[in-house]
């Protein structure tokens, strides 16, 4: 919908998803923060009661050990995460009206009355089910907990569900050699009683919601695709040892962390509401007129657009007026990468970029659909330099010194009213633009009203006028008309860029009001003007990188020395089983990617005498350009493999901990292709 002055004061409830209380803020998370804080800003920006509210997602059994990891408590954990959260929101300028936790007495509260709705109206279903044990920590183990050899290609160090080396999916039982990634003890299967939340009998109800216009059209065509595949029950329990909150009634049985999440986002309203004497009700009745946003990532809308709102619809609440995803971030071209640097924290940015940066950027870039985002780092300064400092600042830049210096800071009449009035209205494009999510569309926009002030201003030269006698009105008159289009261009980026407005709204001494944006500064006292933006250095963002680097390795060494009680001990072997073990050192003449792999690498290795082609799970560490010329060491009489992707005609070793941190040897290392290990 479009707001105009003449529509009525909405009511808006807004959320996005709940960050995991298990690690900090990085990019690809602040994309949904900045695009909900953007939506939320123009909202009140329109004069109308909307409310953002999230929290942190602090349930499961990676928060649990975790914090056992730690030796410290869950609690004290998940506390530690909640205020760099958010301070790294506050940074970013996200203004949330209530951040909070779903390890809360309010979220306890909801998600035992949802679930006894649920129970009463006979939606809840109980079963044996059998699962994976781990006899030395007695917890029952989610799949990624459980590792072993694939049972498809035999790769070893695979995940319970899937093989990451050719594709293969299976069940934990069907691993060969399984083991717990929590102690390293084998696992065994065990039953246990779980509750079910009957989801396909809310089909009917799903079929027609997600056809409403709560979602956009490729999501619901998705969704489409699974309830006519048919929908299977949701088990919503986990056995003690869990970090969350029982059942009723059920001792050693907890709530699924996916069960209470969403009901974070009621629970987060909930203690604002209390607070500022907001009425819960009026947002979450069945028949009410207020409006509730989700906004979330293309990842998990199958929890909120499938079990959220039947969950909702059984309980005897409203549902969400619309569910809104977006894609992935990507950094030049490529998935986030920890070996390239591109896997950046939202603090290290910080330390090296100014948050509106990436604030406009990703303006620029957003739509209202969910393709992913790539922030290519040379567009990105480039367009911040262009767009930012060389075009809307600038326009303040080149007119306020004449008007401080000449007319002791005060603004004369307007005379270019026809075009005064081409910038007024245009905000009703732009208004559209920003209440349909389609951010970029404004922001070309408001960079089109930013190059006719420019050109104004060209083609008046003021510079030139000032150095004319008898030219003072003139003179005046041009850099009132400048300053005043200046005024409305930063009335339309101020949902974006919330600090540069402030210090704008400062040296205009006026506000940014929407609705009032017809109101001329004729007349007016302005303050002297003073820098709102430096342009972006292409120094500062190799800095980044560089840090985001020496993060991730710091992580990797405390993630390393945390878990060196967790990697069990492989089984012992006879020497004489170790001396057939033929270890050479190999030169790598080239690699690649591997299509359809997340982690493996094509390799192409001189081993003194031939070449071998050895695909290696080592895509985290290495950018394929970067490993030519680089020695390691292989396993030159392990038999060829068949994999997925091609036969693999032995095995690379490298050391490390994994993820960025693996190491092989360098060109200059004193080895030669084929030398052998001894």
């Amino acid at each position: 919908m479009t707001q105009t002055s003449t529509q009525k004061q909405r009511d808006i409830l807004v959320t996005s998803a709940l960050p995991y209380a298990n690690g900090p803020i990085h990019l690809g998370h602040l994309l949904e923060y900045i695009q909900t804080d953007i939506w939320v800003r123009y909202q009140k920006m329109r004069g109308h009661n909307c409310y953002y509210v999230c929290a942190d997602d602090a349930h499961g059994t990676a928060i649990m050990l975790r914090a056992e990891q730690e030796g410290i408590t869950p609690e004290a954990l998940i506390e530690r995460i909640n205020k760099e959260h958010q301070a790294d929101f506050a940074d970013f300028h996200i203004a949330f009206d209530n951040y909070y936790s779903t390890h809360s007495e309010e979220n306890k509260q909801f998600s035992e009355y949802i679930y006894r709705q649920l129970q009463k109206n006979g939606h809840i279903a109980t079963r044996q089910i059998t699962q994976a044990y781990d006899p030395e920590k007695n917890m029952f183990l989610a799949d990624r907990f459980i590792k072993g050899t694939c049972p498809n290609c035999k790769t070893d160090d695979q995940y319970g569900d899937n093989c990451e080396a050719c594709g293969a999916t299976y069940t934990p039982a069907e691993l060969l050699n399984p083991r717990s990634a929590v102690s390293g003890a084998t696992p065994v299967a065990k039953e246990s009683e779980h509750y079910f939340f009957r989801l396909p009998e809310f089909t009917e109800f799903l079929q027609t919601w997600t056809r409403s216009g709560t979602l956009q059209p490729q999501v619901a065509n998705k969704l489409a695709e699974w309830l006519d595949d048919g929908l299977q029950e949701w088990d919503i329990t986990r056995d003690a040892p869990y970090f969350g909150f029982e059942i009723p009634d059920a001792p050693g049985k907890y709530f699924y962390v996916w069960l209470d999440a969403p009901i974070g986002y009621l629970a987060s309203f909930k203690h604002l509401c209390e607070r500022a004497g907001i009425d819960f009700d009026h947002y979450w009745k069945p028949d009410s007129e207020a409006e509730v946003y989700h906004f979330i990532g293309k990842d998990i809308i199958n929890f909120h657009a499938l079990f959220w709102p039947a969950m909702l619809h059984s309980a005897g609440y409203r549902t969400p007026s619309a569910v809104w995803a977006h894609g992935f971030v990507t950094v030049n071209g490529k998935k986030m990468s920890k070996s390239r640097g591109t896997f950046i924290m939202a603090r290290t940015y910080l330390e090296h970029l100014n948050p509106e940066y990436l604030r406009y950027y990703f303006a620029a870039k957003l739509t209202s659909g969910v393709d992913d985002m790539d922030l290519n780092l040379e567009d990105f300064a480039s367009r911040v330099n262009s767009d930012l400092v060389g075009k809307v600042v600038n326009i303040a830049s080149r007119s306020a010194g004449f008007i401080t210096k000449r007319f002791d800071g005060q603004l004369g009449t307007i005379t270019e009213t026809d075009k005064l009035s081409t910038f007024i209205a245009a905000g009703e494009d732009i208004a559209s633009y920003y209440e349909n999510r389609e951010f970029g569309r404004a922001m070309r926009r408001i960079m089109e009203l930013a190059d006719i002030a420019n050109q104004y201003v060209n083609d008046q030269q003021p510079w030139v006028v000032a150095k004319q006698d008898g030219q003072e009105a003139q003179l005046q008159a041009i850099c009132t008309n400048a300053l005043n289009m200046f005024h409305l261009l930063m009335t339309y980026l101020a949902p974006v860029l919330p600090n540069t407005a402030a210090r704008a709204a400062e040296f205009l001494n006026a506000e940014f009001d929407w609705n009032s944006r017809s109101q001329r500064l004729e007349n007016h006292a302005i303050n002297k003007f003073k820098p709102l933006m430096s342009r972006v250095d292409m120094a500062s963002i190799d800095k980044m990188l560089d840090a985001s680097r020496e993060d991730q390795s710091a992580a990797a060494a405390q993630t390393s020395e945390a878990q060196t009680n967790l990697e069990p001990v492989a089984a012992e072997i006879e020497f004489d089983a170790f001396a057939r073990v033929d270890l050479r050192v190999a030169k790598i003449i080239n690699a690649e990617h591997v299509e359809g792999a997340d982690k493996l690498l094509r390799l192409t290795l001189d081993i003194g005498h031939g070449e071998r082609n050895v695909f290696a799970g080592i895509k985290s560490a290495y950018a394929p350009e970067d490993l030519q010329g680089r020695l390691t060491v292989m396993v030159a009489n392990l038999k060829p493999r068949k994999m997925k992707f091609g036969v693999s005609e032995g095995m690379v070793l490298a050391a490390g901990p994994g993820d960025k941190d693996i190491f092989l040897l360098s060109p200059d290392a004193g080895a030669t292709p084929g030398m052998r290990i001894m």
